[in-house]
């Protein structure tokens, strides 16, 4: 059975200038939330780290997600998905490449068995932040346009997780964002470490009420 009031208050035990090796905070965060949680709770965790590695991310992989029995996991992989094209289409865009070249989908003929899972037509359904996406891909700076498109991310997850303060919801939306603060740890530390303060201040506010003050 899982311990979420537990995981919540405890989880940022790590100080914003805390240092450590690449990947080993995250590994530490995730073996504490593992302890507290129960079985069914450590596959859906399974599932979204899976979804992390990009090799994982095909067809089928998004056609189960979508499938998936949790909400989070649910609409967060549909954000993955529509920002995963949105970026394909900018590319073929800028290589003069048909638009629709390479984008994932779940669409195609009946009897299609290798498409994906038990014959699944999936679709990435309206994305309502490609304005903001399209203007994160329209920065030149490479870094400016990874840190826009992880902002894009960040909201996305803080709107799914509206409401969810002490549940598999909170949870996950946290490694979420710790999966970001990570990768900024390992491209640009001064920003990795205002992406780690935020969200140990959110998760603060999160615990104390939304009338907490640090």
């Amino acid at each position: 059975m899982s311990n979420y009031e537990y995981i919540i208050s405890s989880l940022p035990f790590l100080t914003a200038d805390y240092k450590y090796a690449q990947g080993e905070g995250f590994a530490r965060v995730l073996d504490d939330i593992r302890e507290n949680l129960g079985e069914k709770d450590n596959e859906a965790l399974d599932f979204l780290l899976k979804g992390f590695q990009d090799k994982e991310l095909i067809p089928d992989f998004y056609a189960q997600a979508l499938k998936y029995p949790c909400k989070f996991v649910q609409e967060y992989f549909r954000f993955d998905l529509n920002l995963r094209n949105a970026k394909v289409r900018f590319l073929n865009q800028e290589l003069g490449r048909n638009a629709d070249e390479d984008i994932i989908t779940g669409q195609g003929k009946e009897g299609d068995e290798d498409l994906d899972i038990d014959l699944f037509r999936f679709h990435g359904g309206e994305f309502e932040e490609l304005p903001q996406v399209q203007d994160a891909l329209g920065q030149r700076d490479i870094l400016s346009r990874e840190k826009a498109l992880d902002d894009v991310c960040w909201e996305k997850i803080s709107a799914l997780e509206t409401f969810h303060y002490f549940d598999l919801t909170a949870v996950l939306a946290y490694v979420a964002k710790l999966h970001i603060v990570n990768r900024w740890l390992a491209l640009d530390e001064e920003k990795g470490r205002e992406l780690f303060k935020q969200l140990v201040n959110e998760v603060r506010g999160s615990y104390k009420g939304i009338n907490y003050k640090e």
